[in-house]
């Protein structure tokens, strides 16, 4: 694998190496797979579920072979089947009989192949009249049930199936695959009620179908020792002090401080101080304003001000309370479950759990929230 002129990665997988901890949750992910058990990950945004898959797909035994898809920009069925077929045909080589004979059902619905500018990697777009779209996807998990080696498949953002017109595609879905014994899965999704109400509703067709595994953050002493590791392989000099205020200010979330990381590294400073990383973090803040700004005018007044309470607290768990209402003057604690409900539909906040298993309220991007504090 292509080696990267930054070591802190903040898209894409470049191999173990630039890859930070998650030893357990390798474990346990490569465990279920090896073992017949699909696993279904619920997590934040941004907190490296897609770089974990994509870790765990690399360390598959040789008899493995994996089609990793992201539904998120899909829409309807029809957009899973070319999402579905272009990962096909970009990881199942066609040397194998089984090969040729998947590739030669895709080329049987007559595809427009085109090329994707930026990785030249071919792209399937199929047109097929309405209703065919889930007799086709079931076709293409026969084939792949039929092939030499196990298949992994894994589909990121898959709560997305539950914004597409058809009716009950998670039925139909878990109907589709139930009956497969060469075919297992992995699906994720950051929008975790979503996901928890699709695999842990006993009323849904997917419950209990899966391995649980809740996602959270990688424990900081282990990325420290990965940053200090990785600016000394560079001839960089940062100290544990330092690297631990980094992670104080990005709050350990993965994106976060891969993103400072990458801007401190790339600002080429032999040795760095507090002073430069902070330069560096200023720097994110003035990028991000003008997308900050457009924030304010799309929400109302009072959800403006609920979101910059929250910012400034850092975490909330009585947000209707009277003396939170008060102290941020946001009105009543009517209004302000209003605007707490808007700013979860809008995933301007996130609700999670503390190690006592109490719920808070938290703003979802660490770049605004850190700009609504100053």
């Amino acid at each position: 694998m292509k080696k990267p002129v930054n070591p802190f990665i903040t898209a894409g997988y470049y191999g173990a190496v630039y890859f930070c901890d998650r030893e357990n949750e390798t474990k346990t992910m490569l465990q279920n797979t090896t073992n017949g058990l699909s696993t279904t990950l619920v997590a934040i945004r941004r907190i490296g579920k897609t770089g974990l898959i994509k870790h765990v797909l690399g360390k598959l035994p040789s008899d493995y072979t994996s089609v990793y898809i992201d539904i998120l920009p899909t829409e309807k069925m029809n957009d899973f089947l070319n999402t579905l077929v272009t990962a096909v045909m970009n990881s199942i080589p066609q040397r194998s009989g089984t090969g040729k004979t998947i590739m030669n059902f895709i080329k049987s619905l007559r595809p427009v192949i085109t090329y994707d500018p930026l990785t030249g990697m071919p792209q399937a777009t199929i047109d097929v009249r309405q209703g065919e779209n889930e007799k086709h996807i079931e076709s293409v998990f026969k084939y792949l049930d039929k092939y030499p080696k196990n298949v992994v498949i894994a589909i990121d953002e898959f709560q997305q199936i539950l914004e597409y017109p058809e009716k009950n595609t998670d039925a139909w879905l878990r109907s589709s695959i139930q009956s497969l014994r060469n075919v297992i899965f992995i699906f994720s999704g950051s929008r975790q009620h979503l996901m928890r109400d699709l695999f842990a509703d006993p009323t849904r067709p997917f419950y209990r179908s899966t391995s649980l595994l809740n996602i959270g953050k990688i424990d900081s002493d282990a990325y420290t020792s990965f940053i200090i590791r990785h600016f000394k392989n560079n001839g960089r000099k940062i100290t544990e002090n330092i690297v631990k205020e980094m992670l104080d200010w990005t709050d350990v979330h993965t994106y976060y401080v891969q993103l400072l990381c990458n801007k401190v590294f790339a600002a080429g400073h032999k040795e760095i101080t507090s002073e430069k990383w902070k330069s560096e973090a200023h720097k994110l803040l003035e990028e991000e304003e003008i997308l900050f700004l457009k924030y304010r005018e799309l929400l109302t007044k009072q959800q403006w001000q609920l979101l910059k309470a929250i910012a400034r607290e850092g975490q909330v768990y009585s947000p209707t309370s009277k003396d939170f209402v008060s102290k941020h003057s946001l009105g009543s604690p009517a209004t302000v479950l209003r605007s707490l409900e808007a700013l979860l539909k809008k995933q301007m906040i996130y609700t999670n759990y503390d190690p006592d298993k109490k719920m808070f309220y938290k703003v979802y991007d660490l770049l605004l929230r850190r700009w609504l504090e100053e």
